[in-house]
């Protein structure tokens, strides 16, 4: 794993918001593999209590629960904290559309309180998870930071947003702040039975149960499937990166694509199982091909993802063959 010889100063501090969701609790345990004091914020609304339990035995792990729609309790979680890695969100695009307004207060207003408390709190930077959706309908491959299309989603707007805020508070305030544009992410502790699952894990269940697989539209959209990994190693990457990448966002992912029929196929396969999937309407405010540009992000960061897709998919299935 090209994360694990990053190292950070003695006694260097990090907080990490959504530390019980997938992304948020893979990140945790990657610096707690390190023996770095961690901070971990949550209000369970998608996360798991169950994905930080481990932790809590750890003397390096401290945790708050709570919401980042509260003030004072981003304060509370960003005071005497070097790093913020900020993953807590609202996620899924077809709910987003259905629910307008508690993405712009889950995910514009919390954010914007985590910049403002780790402003106020003397943080040195913040690296904050925004999403490829910010290219909305261009069909321009691959996706170059910069050349967004028109927005899809409000789950798209308020990432949009959200990196806004990043370059303010960069440029205005002089709190360094990193977002980072994930692509598809999947691996380990993502939640199979949320009604809006990603794509991977939800397939997956379905085939273990015996259920009928339901792809949206024909199936040959494409999408950069990004594993865990790659997005812990650009997570704490950033914190290192020098201070002119900062007030940016950059793409993260491995670089290739693979249609959903194709990731399809190959979870069949290596499931050992023979299924035929149904196609359904496809679903609004998705797009239709999705494929990252590495170029900018391996510049400024030094970001050099090492799973691909195929091989971090074969450990997805071994982690959830044994725990679903």
């Amino acid at each position: 794993m090209s994360y694990q010889n990053i190292s950070f100063p003695k006694g260097t501090r990090f907080l990490v918001t959504g530390a019980a969701g997938f992304i948020g609790s893979n990140i945790v345990e990657a610096l707690l593999k390190k023996g770095i004091k961690v901070r971990g914020l949550d209000n369970f609304s998608t996360g798991k209590k169950n994905n930080i339990e481990e932790f809590l035995k750890n003397d390096n792990f401290e945790f708050i629960e709570g919401d980042i729609r509260n003030f004072e309790i981003c304060l509370e979680a960003c005071n005497g904290v070097d790093f913020v890695l900020h993953q807590a969100a609202l996620g899924s695009v077809p709910r987003s559309m259905r629910e307008p307004l508690i993405y712009e207060d889950n995910n514009i207003k919390g954010t914007a309180n985590v910049f403002e408390a780790a402003r106020i709190s003397g943080v040195k930077r913040v690296v904050y998870a925004s999403s490829s959706s910010v290219y909305g309908d261009s069909s321009v491959l691959p996706k170059v930071e910069g050349e967004e299309g028109e927005l899809l989603s409000p789950y798209a707007l308020t990432k949009k947003v959200n990196e806004e805020y990043g370059r303010l508070y960069t440029k205005q305030y002089e709190l360094e702040c990193i977002g980072l544009r994930y692509f598809n992410v999947f691996g380990r502790r993502q939640d199979p039975d949320s009604q809006y699952a990603a794509v991977i894990p939800k397939f997956i269940k379905s085939l273990k149960s015996g259920i009928q697989v339901e792809i949206y539209g024909d199936g040959e959209q494409s999408r950069d499937f990004t594993y865990i990994d790659n997005v812990i190693e650009a997570n704490l990457k950033s914190c290192l990166a020098p201070k002119e990448a900062c007030g940016k966002a950059y793409n993260v992912a491995f670089g290739e694509r693979f249609t959903v029929n194709q990731m399809y196929e190959l979870m069949c396969a290596e499931l050992g199982l023979v299924s035929k999937a149904k196609y359904a309407e496809p679903r609004s405010g998705d797009i239709k091909h999705s494929l990252a540009s590495l170029e900018n992000i391996k510049k400024s960061i030094n970001y050099d993802p090492s799973w691909s897709f195929t091989d971090g998919f074969r450990e997805a299935i071994v982690w959830y063959k044994n725990n679903i």
